[in-house]
């Protein structure tokens, strides 16, 4: 069985427009749950689901706004770092995929310029390294 516990960054498409999320999830035998932050104005979703051989679905429920269910299925790569797969809410669908990420590489080049802050969930974590991160980049810019 595949090993999904983990970060991982990903894409969904909808009506065409990529959507950028960070996915944290956690397994257990053939259960999984985590968390998944949305880079729109959805934000924060919590999921559960299932995984058999290298299928994986599983439900993401918005913790704010819009409380509907997103219906999620994909396939993991040979390699178990990507999975592909489809979403659908009502009659809306679309593609989605995400990649492993390493996390010690991963935790050190967000670490960068970041003040650690001690007992943080892992959303509240991502949400300051947003923060860091988009405060560099706009400082970039205002050196044009």
């Amino acid at each position: 069985m595949t090993d999904l516990n983990g970060a991982w960054l990903g894409t969904y498409w909808q009506q065409g427009q990529p959507v950028r999320f960070e996915m944290t999830l956690v397994q257990g035998s053939n259960t999984i749950s985590g968390n998944i932050l949305d880079d729109n104005y959805l934000g924060e979703a919590s999921l559960g689901g299932t995984v058999t051989g290298r299928s994986v679905s599983f439900t993401k429920k918005y913790l704010m706004g819009s409380r509907h269910s997103v219906q999620y299925s994909g396939t993991v790569s040979e390699d178990g770092n990507t999975i592909r797969g489809k979403w659908q809410i009502f009659v809306f669908r679309g593609a989605w995929e995400a990649q492993r990420q390493d996390d010690n590489l991963s935790l050190e080049q967000t670490m960068k310029g970041v003040e650690k802050i001690p007992v943080l969930t892992t959303t509240q974590q991502l949400l300051v390294n947003k923060i860091s991160l988009y405060e560099g980049i706009d400082s970039l810019f205002k050196r044009f």
